[in-house]
């Protein structure tokens, strides 16, 4: 085999690899992101229930999650039961054990605790919405087409977040379904996106998008209708 056949051949073999690696990544992102639509269980439950309840329901889980999470950083039998039992929805950095980090889930739980502490209902739902079907989006058409990037994210799956993010904010409840509450969303949407890409992996997406989220909304809504209710909302 000549030189250049073999050099011809080894590229091949690179770009053969390269596509597997994707595959494969985009294989595993399906199924981190089939879970991660479990989330959609917290905002329509907490439309039903008072935020005390929630409260009460999602405090034990947080602090008993995030006891776990840490306790696999330093107790071997528990990051053996940890790494065996959901190895396969764990990126490639949290599967690592050398790297001291809290998982998405964890995350998540902090999140949603902290929102329903601080934000009305109306905000904490929406900005959760939007996490669980935009970020979904974001990851997949990032994952398949992205080209264009920006700080290890990309610009196709920023658009994807929008779009997705627009779509929730037509289908979902508003408070008084004004005009402006929609642009009031879609700005929040943008804002969500950008700091998903701005970010990079240093926060966590599951924290990072309803927090910025919602208190893009907060402010958005107070500075524009600041008569309106916007603890108003749901059931309870």
């Amino acid at each position: 085999m000549s030189k250049d056949t073999d050099t011809k051949y080894r590229l091949a073999q690179d770009e053969d690899s390269r596509k597997i690696y994707i595959e494969d990544n985009f294989q595993a992102e399906i199924r981190r992101k089939l879970f991660h639509l479990t989330s959609l269980a917290f905002p329509v439950i907490y439309f039903f229930i008072s935020n005390r309840l929630a409260l009460q329901i999602l405090i034990p889980i947080t602090l008993t999650i995030l006891f776990m999470d840490i306790a696999k950083n330093f107790h071997r039998p528990s990051a053996e039961f940890f790494y065996r039992t959901f190895a396969y929805i764990l990126r490639r950095y949290e599967r690592d054990a050398q790297i001291k980090n809290l998982n998405g889930v964890t995350c998540f739980f902090i999140a949603a605790t902290f929102c329903v502490i601080v934000f009305p209902k109306y905000v904490t739902i929406l900005g959760f919405l939007i996490m669980t079907f935009s970020d979904t989006a974001s990851a997949l058409i990032g994952r398949r087409f992205g080209r264009t990037k920006i700080r290890g994210r990309s610009l196709e799956g920023g658009v994807a977040f929008v779009v997705v993010a627009l779509i929730v904010i037509l289908l979902s409840p508003k408070i008084e379904y004004r005009f402006g509450e929609y642009l009031i969303c879609s700005v929040a949407a943008v804002v969500g996106a950008a700091a998903e890409i701005l970010a990079g992996n240093t926060i966590n997406d599951n924290i990072l998008i309803p927090i910025s989220v919602g208190a893009t909304l907060w402010f958005l809504y107070l500075l524009i209708y600041p008569s309106m209710d916007i603890y108003k909302f749901g059931i309870i």
